[in-house]
């Protein structure tokens, strides 16, 4: 059966809306894109175009993952972050627009004091690595825990056309011998408890390793402040992505560990979200 793009627009969009999917619209629009290779543009432009068999195949198979709140990302297989697109697989987490503000704020330090050197911890899909080393002239190391998260950072490196960074293989400051002028990290930070709370295209989806932040949902802001100091340079910045109710704690960990000028920023909904500071 013959279908045209403005009928499964038109089909497809009031399924998603009888099952209660608030971003009903733009996940159809983003899932024919996928499959037919226009952009918005185009696709409305082509809106009596008709899908061949096969591209009809791969929407149904998209659309039914969508339909058990598999996030959009993972079903197409990117999304974009800083102006970039990024691959991604279930060993990645998506990168959120609040992390932007982390990067945002990153590259403002970087600027500022002419920084040259960068660790990135749980680099994941390599967001955070790729745009502070496409936006800036600097070096960067990168690690993580898990080999799978770092081919796909390795392919979004060569994907952005991005060089000066290093990917490591490490848990935490395992594998690191150099030091550096800022340490960058949005660390899991989940409690364990709640994850089983979380929406299901979180919890069912998303790596458990990159959500889970222990009992406290603090064990990792700990296991790095806890070090950082004999990884920074003299006056280096250590930068956390945190959960909105976890400012005040860690700026407690990090008061402790000699860090000043302690400052909370907050995302684009007025939640703290970023917590950075110099070491004394």
């Amino acid at each position: 059966m013959s279908k045209k793009i403005k009928d499964m627009l038109i089909e497809y969009k009031k399924i998603l809306k009888d099952n209660n999917f608030d971003t009903y619209y733009l996940d159809v629009e983003v899932l024919l894109m996928a499959v037919t290779n226009f952009n918005k543009t185009q696709l409305y432009l082509n809106s009596d175009y008709v899908l061949k068999e096969e591209e009809i195949k791969k929407f149904e198979n998209f659309f039914n993952r969508r339909l058990k709140n598999e996030p959009i990302a993972y079903i197409i297989g990117k999304c974009e972050f800083m102006g970039m697109d990024f691959l991604l697989n279930n060993h990645t987490l998506i990168p959120r627009p609040d992390t932007e503000i982390l990067v945002e704020k990153t590259i403002e330090i970087i600027k500022e004091y002419k920084f040259k050197t960068v660790l990135d911890i749980g680099t994941g899909s390599g967001a955070i690595a790729i745009s502070l080393a496409n936006y800036c002239n600097i070096n960067i190391d990168a690690l993580d825990v898990n080999d799978k998260a770092l081919d796909m950072a390795k392919k979004n490196a060569k994907l952005n056309n991005v060089k000066n960074i290093n990917f490591i293989q490490s848990n935490i400051f395992e594998n690191v011998t150099n030091k550096y002028d800022i340490i960058v990290s949005n660390p899991p930070y989940i409690k364990t408890e709640i994850i089983k709370t979380l929406e299901t295209n979180v919890k069912d989806y998303e790596p458990m390793l990159a959500l889970d932040g222990g009992n406290s949902g603090l064990i990792f802001y700990e296991k790095i402040t806890n070090n950082a100091f004999k990884y920074l340079n003299k006056n280096g910045y250590l930068l956390f992505e945190i959960g909105h109710d976890q400012a005040e704690e860690v700026k407690q960990i990090m008061e402790i560990n000699n860090f000043c000028n302690i400052t909370v920023l907050k995302d684009l909904s007025g939640l703290d979200r970023v917590v950075f500071g110099k070491i004394n």
